[in-house]
């Protein structure tokens, strides 16, 4: 403990950290401009999609968190920076971005100051680039507090964004980090002295980040659960299933977890998955999965995000299933928090149910939603939109991802138009303050300039006046 302060040499270390981000986020904005702060996203953008950067960013994070494949991540890095820097390519952050005559307000784009983002071991480099990159964007330094085993990762893409730097004459303290060995003082100290929190990752972090007392934007948990209808197109269905739920071997929040075949279709969607990869576990086998995969109540560490031959071995499964099977498909009619299989796995492996029709799917699915990832996404494969509208209506959702691979589709897509992000906003139902993919507008802040107008006072009439003539005066 500093006797002189009375604040430990960790807390210390974070206050100096954040005190060299706040001084060089004064002289980034007192020397803005549109192109400066364009450029200083661009460099932290290239600094993670140089291809041999990209590979030896995924390299180690699989390395160093034992999470996903070295592939995936490689085309995760790439895509998730390319389209966030299309999304961000023509928007204005600095100086005048709206000027309104007739309301007579004129908006300036203004930095929030010091972003402080906690990220996940799940994406160590791709989701700190997305967060660094919007908040370049905006004019803003900001400061990342890595999880333990995504240090490596953010370390490396960190020293590849000041090499960036270097070359434009950019304060190196514009990004930095929290350094090894991370605690939850550290983090909770960095939380408590920025402007702004963006925290992506465990429902445990998001809490103490939204308890911190600096406003937070956070984000729900996930655990997609994707309908197939009579009228869906089976054998797109399962290809496109097959691709999101495998891809990155499952880390991502936004990879199926449930699906619910409607009976007319069932046995044939089944065939069209097996045709894809995955394999049926009959429900009469399921509580041998579910006692491998959470051998103690928790989640099997050598079944999380591994390949699917590893993730095999560990349930048990090699030599059980055809030849080149990429994930598990276990029947279960179950929902709840004594049935975990009904719940968020981390794996190469869903659960599936078997509904009579599409309002029994439906109720399924907002049962599981009720149980566990309310307000993050739902899937449908359907040829009929009104359905997909009807989900929109009827769940507590944000999002309803129609005849699409769900893991690509809901954080952004080249195909769709949602905002490219990892980082996905669950509303009210998730107890979030968004309800939208976390993107540039959330790392910035408008002035408002107001001028008088003439008057626009309505009469009383003009007001109520259909009122008054349904009930009276």
């Amino acid at each position: 403990m500093n006797a002189q302060d009375g604040i430990s040499p960790e807390i210390a270390e974070v206050d100096r950290i954040v005190a060299q981000a706040r001084k060089a986020q004064r002289a980034f904005e007192a020397g803005g401009s549109q192109a400066l702060y364009d450029k200083a996203a661009l460099a932290a953008g290239w600094a993670i999609m140089e291809p041999a950067r990209n590979k030896a960013l995924a390299e180690t994070a699989v390395e160093t968190t034992g999470l996903g494949n070295v592939p995936d991540k490689i085309t995760k890095n790439h895509r998730k920076t390319l389209g966030l820097l299309r999304d961000i390519a023509d928007v204005k952050t600095h100086g005048v971005i709206n000027d309104d005559p007739t309301a007579g307000i004129t908006e300036i784009a203004r930095p929030i100051g010091v972003i402080g983002a906690v990220v996940p071991s799940t994406n160590p480099a791709a989701t700190p680039a997305n967060n660094i990159i919007n908040a370049l964007k905006g004019g803003n330094s900001i400061v990342v507090a890595p999880s333990p085993k995504g240090v490596a990762s953010c370390e490396m893409l960190i020293d590849y964004i000041h090499s960036e730097f270097d070359k434009l004459g950019l304060d190196r303290n514009l990004v930095q980090m929290i350094p090894a060995p991370g605690s939850k003082a550290k983090t909770q100290r960095l939380m408590e002295t920025v402007d702004r929190v963006i925290c992506t990752g465990s429902q445990n972090n998001v809490h103490r980040a939204q308890s911190c007392g600096t406003p937070a934007v956070a984000v729900g948990a996930g655990n997609v659960t994707v309908i197939v209808d009579e009228t869906a197109d089976l054998q797109a269905a399962a290809a496109k299933i097959t691709a999101s739920k495998c891809f990155d071997n499952a880390t991502s929040c936004s990879s199926e977890n449930a699906l619910v075949v409607v009976d007319a279709v069932y046995d044939a969607f089944v065939t069209a998955m097996a045709a894809e990869g995955g394999a049926l576990v009959p429900s009469s086998e399921a509580s041998v999965i579910v006692a491998r995969l959470w051998p103690d109540g928790h989640l099997n560490r050598s079944v999380i995000a591994q390949d699917a031959d590893k993730m095999l071995e560990a349930l048990g499964m090699a030599g059980k299933v055809p030849e080149g099977t990429k994930f598990l498909a276990v029947e279960t009619d179950e929902i709840g928090p004594d049935y975990p299989l009904s719940g968020e796995k981390l794996s190469r492996v869903l659960a599936l149910y078997r509904a009579e029709d599409f309002e029994a799917a439906k109720a399924l699915a907002a049962r599981i939603l009720a149980y566990q990832g309310a307000g993050h996404s739902v899937g449908i494969h359907t040829d009929d939109d009104t359905r997909a509208v009807g989900l929109g209506r009827d769940l507590p959702t944000c999002r309803v991802i129609v005849n699409q691979a769900h893991t690509f589709a809901t954080g952004g897509s080249f195909n769709n138009g949602m905002p490219f992000s990892l980082s996905m906003g669950c509303g009210s139902w998730g107890r979030n303050s968004i309800d939208t993919n976390l993107h540039w507008r959330h790392f910035v802040q408008t002035t408002k300039i107001v001028r008088e107008t003439p008057p626009r006072e309505p009469e009383l009439e003009e007001i109520f006046g259909v009122y008054w003539s349904e009930v009276g005066q």
